[in-house]
């Protein structure tokens, strides 16, 4: 039986382990922490086809610098003097070209779609018992400005063949009645899905140990050694481990753990925010806060708020006023909806690991042949969780990919 260690239990490494697990590998996980919190848990919980534009789009650069002195603005970036994130800052505006975000969009599409299969076969798997939602994802506007976008942005996804229904105000509120009289319209992706995200983490963690998958969680990956063109070794705080394959899906601290490699990997850590309101909101479909970027799902039990990117290295640090942002959405686009300090005061933050190119890194290394890079999903690495682990175990066993893996190559900056 072949054994595979994965560094990094997120969604993506713990995808990975299920599937290698399908195959009839032994299963190794590590992890700094003890997988129960960080981005795999707190996010929004989409399964997002809609989402096929890059987030190195056309425009991101200026906007990204209008904001960058605005600790509330929905894309913040502290100023600090950072060459890793300068060099990786200069990579995601040579990429934010509208050839290059257009070469994206089938590729985006390609691995959501896939990936919403893989959901709904987990869904119907005996050992998995997780919700899961076809109510669509409302894009909700304010202002006439994004409506234009929103909409322009609605008939390319009806092109691209997705589902998806234009509303204007009167039929949103007939939809959803909390929204507010501030809410002009939205765009209803039925494309997509949610679920809870520590709900499904959850139940899939109980399946991986019920199956006999080995977890090293609390413990730091130190190094990681190689004899010539294969990986020997992964060592941590508590000793060595050995196995025939590694994989590398361990999020934002993928960029440190590849250089010692000698591998060039540009990830930044996105930091999101989320609280939960444990009461009655009236919130009964997913929506996405258009102007603000705050996301707003029904979840099992209870209504979670999430949003924002932030740039400000790899840390857990939670700032009151992009809190405070988020909440003050919430209140503008809804009516009688208001987080309260309590609420936020247990506000948490995750990080997502951001690519240059908006682009996750899926394949194998050009460099070591034993080696299988996940990570760099950005925003939508829950709704691609699946596929990627699909990817990565048809990569280790030979198989012919599902989708092709050339614009996902980890090692495609490397020269730069």
């Amino acid at each position: 039986m072949k054994h595979t260690i994965i560094i990094g239990g997120g969604i993506s490494g713990l995808c990975t382990a299920y599937y290698l697990v399908e195959a009839g590998h032994r299963v190794t996980v590590i992890d700094r922490g003890d997988i129960s919190g960080g981005a795999s848990f707190i996010n929004a919980g989409y399964l997002t086809p809609s989402h096929f534009i890059s987030l190195a789009a056309p425009g991101m650069v200026a906007r990204g610098l209008k904001w960058m002195f605005d600790s509330r603005s929905p894309l913040y970036i502290r100023p600090r003097w950072d060459m890793d994130f300068l060099r990786w800052g200069l990579l995601f505006s040579r990429s934010a070209t509208a050839k290059k975000v257009e070469a994206s969009i089938p590729v985006l599409k390609a691995l959501n779609l896939r990936s919403r299969e893989l959901y709904e076969e987990l869904y119907t798997t005996s050992g998995f018992d997780f919700q899961y939602h076809r109510d669509g994802v409302l894009m909700v506007y304010a202002t006439e400005k994004e409506g234009k976008e929103e909409l322009k942005l609605a008939e390319r996804a009806v092109r691209e063949g997705l589902e998806v229904n234009s509303l204007d105000a009167g039929a949103l509120k007939a939809l959803q009645p909390v929204f507010s009289d501030k809410a002009l319209g939205a765009v209803h992706y039925l494309c997509d899905r949610h679920i809870t995200p520590n709900e499904f983490m959850g139940t899939l963690r109980k399946w991986l140990e019920d199956k006999g998958v080995s977890f090293v969680l609390g413990q730091e990956v130190k190094a990681i050694r190689a004899s010539g063109n294969r990986i020997t070794a992964v060592h941590t705080t508590s000793g060595g481990y050995t196995a025939e394959n590694v994989v590398l899906a361990a999020g934002s601290w993928t960029f440190e753990l590849a250089r010692k490699l000698r591998l060039y990997i540009p990830v930044q850590g996105g930091k999101g925010y989320s609280m939960d309101v444990r009461r009655p909101t009236g919130i009964s479909i997913p929506a996405i806060l258009a102007e603000a970027r705050v996301a707003v799902t029904p979840m099992n039990g209870f209504t979670r708020f999430a949003g924002s990117m932030e740039f400000s290295g790899n840390n857990d640090i939670i700032r009151k006023e992009r809190v405070q942002a988020i909440a003050d959405a919430v209140t503008h686009y809804y009516n009688d909806i208001e987080i309260s300090e309590g609420e936020k005061s247990l506000a948490t933050s995750g990080l997502r690991p951001v690519s240059p190119d908006g682009l996750p890194y899926i394949g194998k290394s050009r460099i070591y042949s034993n080696l299988v890079v996940a990570t760099g999903h950005a925003m939508m690495g829950f709704s691609m969780g699946p596929v990627t682990g699909k990817l990565v175990a048809q990569v280790i066993n030979g198989e012919k990919t599902d989708i092709d893996l050339k614009p996902l190559r980890p090692e495609r900056f490397r020269g730069y």
